[in-house]
């Protein structure tokens, strides 16, 4: 049997199915599946959202109403652990209760390290050693964009050591397990 007019068939096929990707909606989802290219600015607002910034530093997120015109101004929500009760701080630029005074060298030590301006540590449950991770370009998008937005006037209170009365509502983060203890890390 001659396997020829099988072959064209075949041929036929892979030929219609290599048009068919050319088709307008084809180069639709190609077009839709290339990056979008975002100015610093938007990149860091991007960041801040998916990073979760504005969940914990905006107040009435953890009641499902972010206030947006007070954007990331802090929360009088503690988290209480075993380090005590800490307060999402102002990240707006206001000079006084904010990020305003402070340079950027110092939001990225914060974010990278831990370290406050002032040199007391960035408490739980601030994730810097996730921040710690963002590109140098993704820093300077994040602290571009804490440094544009508008400065709100709003000091939260001080954290609380342990044992200590808070003032307002907390979460609670009990003290931890025996497979959630932290352990000596190995040198």
């Amino acid at each position: 049997m001659n396997g020829r007019p099988l072959l064209l068939g075949c041929l036929a096929l892979v030929l219609v199915t290599a048009a068919s990707c050319t088709t307008p909606a084809a180069k639709q989802a190609a077009e839709d599946t290339k990056p979008v290219t975002m100015t610093p600015l938007q990149r860091g607002e991007y960041l801040a959202a998916v990073g979760g910034c504005m969940d914990c530093h905006t107040p009435g997120t953890f009641y499902g109403a972010p206030d947006s015109k007070r954007q990331l101004s802090g929360s009088e929500v503690g988290w209480r652990g075993p380090w005590g009760v800490s307060y999402a701080a102002n990240l707006t630029p206001d000079i006084e209760t904010g990020l305003g005074s402070w340079t950027n060298v110092e939001i990225e030590r914060a974010l990278r390290s831990g370290v406050k301006k002032d040199g007391t540590p960035v408490l739980p449950p601030m994730p810097w050693p996730n921040t710690a991770r963002l590109t140098p370009d993704d820093m300077s998008s994040l602290i571009a964009y804490l440094k544009s937005l508008a400065p709100v006037v709003h000091k939260v209170p001080a954290s609380v050591p342990p044992n200590g009365m808070a003032k307002g509502p907390t979460i609670d983060i009990p003290a931890p397990g025996e497979w959630d203890a932290p352990r000596p890390q190995a040198q």
